[in-house]
């Protein structure tokens, strides 16, 4: 994240993201982990693997906020490139 904001990048650490249910607002139903010029949300893990419920949460993520594209970093890996990375889209074809 260092390098982010030495380049210049906006970049928001726990981003509150707000939950509406049946028209009440719930400030801060969510957390972001990383926000990247308000376009990109990053989620950061250190789990054994990566489960499909780590993609849907990024995808709720996604759709509450209305970005469009999301990144689960899994640090808890050999190679992180390979095997660390999961991007998340909403709205695009895979």
């Amino acid at each position: 994240m260092f390098e982010l904001l030495q380049r210049g990048f906006q970049v928001e650490r726990q981003k509150p993201l707000p939950l509406v249910y049946r028209g009440r607002t719930l400030d801060c139903g969510y957390r972001i982990d990383l926000l990247v010029e308000n376009e990109v949300i990053v989620e950061v893990k250190a789990v054994e693997r990566l489960e499909a419920v780590h993609g849907a949460q990024v995808l709720s993520y996604l759709r509450l906020s209305g970005c469009k594209v999301g990144l689960v970093i899994n640090f808890n890996v050999k190679w992180l490139i390979r095997q660390g990375v999961k991007r998340v889209v909403n709205g695009f074809p895979e």
